[in-house]
Formats: structure tokens, C-alpha cells, sequence
């Protein structure tokens, strides 16, 4: 019985050891001199606003006054 069991942890920790031994290698080939992430649209190009800049400024003036603790207590 105890034999078995010492067997067992033996096996155990042998597949545990291969199994750390099984990592890819994690090198990221770059092209130079192009971009290769997301591309980025503009603030004001999402849902509430819809491309329309000068609305998108103004709720950023409105937001921003909103926190200004002088302007809410006058």
C-alpha cells in the first residue's frame, strides 16, 4: 500500500514537472514602421454625440463645471 502511494507522488510530481517544461516561447515579431494596433476614433464620433464636435466640447464644459465645487455652492 505504501508503496503504491509513494509510486503514485512520484508519478505525480514527474507529470507536474513536464508539464512546466511545455511554455512557448513569447518573442512578438514587430514590422517596422507600421502600427499594428487598434486604430482609435475620436471622442466625439460615439453614440451620444454621433460626430458632432461641438456638442461633445460643450458637455465636456458642462461635466467639467458640474465638479467645480465654487460654482455649485454660488
Amino acid at each position: 500500500m505504501m508503496n503504491r502511494l509513494l509510486a503514485a507522488a512520484i508519478a505525480s510530481a514527474f507529470v507536474g514537472g513536464l508539464a512546466a517544461c511545455g511554455e512557448r516561447p513569447q518573442d512578438i515579431t514587430y514590422k517596422q514602421g507600421t502600427y499594428q494596433g487598434k486604430h482609435d476614433t475620436q471622442p466625439w464620433d460615439n453614440e451620444p454625440f454621433k460626430g458632432d464636435q461641438k456638442a461633445w466640447e460643450l458637455a465636456l464644459k458642462d461635466r467639467a463645471q458640474s465638479q467645480n465645487e465654487y460654482k455649485r455652492t454660488n
